[in-house]
């Protein structure tokens, strides 16, 4: 594993504070994103935008699919039995909150 080819993919990490390199800490807040998933979400906003399991019409079906995909992808990589074991929250509170 390279630290260096990690740190490229978060181009904020290359901005410096009062001269030093940018350190981030605060990911119980919020985390910092790959410029992969920035990208992906760009393209979502900019070509995609619809409602998840909320319409028949093409976007909407679209958006659907991609959005099971995620999950049996996050099932197969945490080695869930079942897609149906993976619920996606809105962040660590809202998914406490639902408990």
């Amino acid at each position: 594993m390279n630290l260096e080819e990690i740190r490229n993919q978060f181009p904020i990490l290359h901005r410096k504070v009062n001269g030093h390199p940018l350190i981030y800490l605060d990911n119980a807040a919020t985390t910092l994103k790959p410029k992969s998933v920035v990208d992906a979400i760009s393209s979502y906003y900019l070509n995609e935008t619809s409602n998840v399991h909320r319409g028949i019409h093409f976007l909407s079906s679209q958006a659907t699919e991609k959005y099971e995909q995620c999950r049996k992808l996050v099932a197969e990589f945490i080695n869930a039995k079942s897609e149906t074991e993976i619920i996606f929250t809105s962040g660590t509170t809202g998914g406490v909150n639902l408990v």
